[in-house]
């Protein structure tokens, strides 16, 4: 059964990667985006995933994601090698142990914020009252439950990453890896986003991976990995780093 083989571990490493190498086929070139990365990330862990454009950070989230898989190397979610799972195990994984937050919010156009927040309840069996029930609360957690039955065009663009963020959190995860979830969206509003990421990390224990280029995002991270021509380049605790993020017009 899925669910028995995945959750066969109880020590306190959420996501660990060894060697990991993740190659492309170009024509008659072959691509090395990842060149082999070995992290270790804790439960209940902030971490930032920072590096320029084309460094492999973005490789490197979906192979954790479970989005693609490596051409060498092997990624463990709670010491379960994912190369391991069947199809089946994959679906439940990204069903049950992952949510997924997008730059781009990939909310459903005709859908309402409450009926994107439960979609993924559909898929995890939940009846319908008790999808609402669940997914109302979720939209309260994010300042929306005003806004249940507006669609996407509705909303600003925080308010649908709040949505996509609340999506996230339907069944419950260990670990939410956010793409770039600030990277579409205004200073101010990029910083709320932040924040409600800090908090439900915080108030649930969940691990929060997110790759991005937010500067902001440093200073609520517990660490920072650096990654730079498929290579982990350094590791920072948030102690070691030295930041001066600065404020916002009219802010103390």
């Amino acid at each position: 059964m899925a669910e028995a083989s995945i959750n066969k571990t109880n020590n306190d490493i959420a996501v660990r990667t060894v060697g990991v190498i993740k190659e492309y086929q170009m024509g008659g070139t072959i691509l090395r985006a990842l060149k082999g990365i070995d992290i270790e990330i804790k439960r209940g862990e902030y971490i930032s995933i920072m590096g320029p454009s084309g460094s492999g950070k973005s490789t490197l989230f979906n192979m954790i994601g479970a989005l693609d898989r490596p051409s060498a190397g092997t990624v463990y979610i709670d010491d379960v090698n994912l190369l391991e799972l069947s199809p089946s195990e994959i679906a439940w994984l990204r069903c049950w142990k992952i949510g997924y937050i997008f730059q781009t919010f990939n909310l459903i156009p005709v859908m309402t914020a409450l009926e994107n927040v439960t979609l993924p309840m559909i898929f995890a069996g939940l009846g319908a009252s008790e999808r609402r029930k669940k997914g109302m609360e979720l939209l309260a957690k994010v300042g929306l439950e005003q806004r249940a039955d507006h669609k996407p065009s509705e909303l600003s663009g925080g308010q649908q990453q709040r949505v996509a963020i609340a999506r996230s959190l339907a069944n419950g995860p260990s670990i939410i890896l956010a793409d770039e979830p600030t990277g579409n969206l205004d200073l101010r509003t990029g910083r709320d986003i932040i924040n409600i990421l800090r908090e439900m990390n915080k108030e649930e224990n969940v691990t929060v991976i997110s790759a991005t280029h937010d500067l902001k995002m440093l200073d609520v991270s517990d660490r920072v990995i650096y990654i730079r021509d498929g290579l982990v380049e350094q590791i920072k605790a948030r102690s070691e780093l030295k930041l001066e993020i600065g404020t916002i017009e009219g802010e103390q």
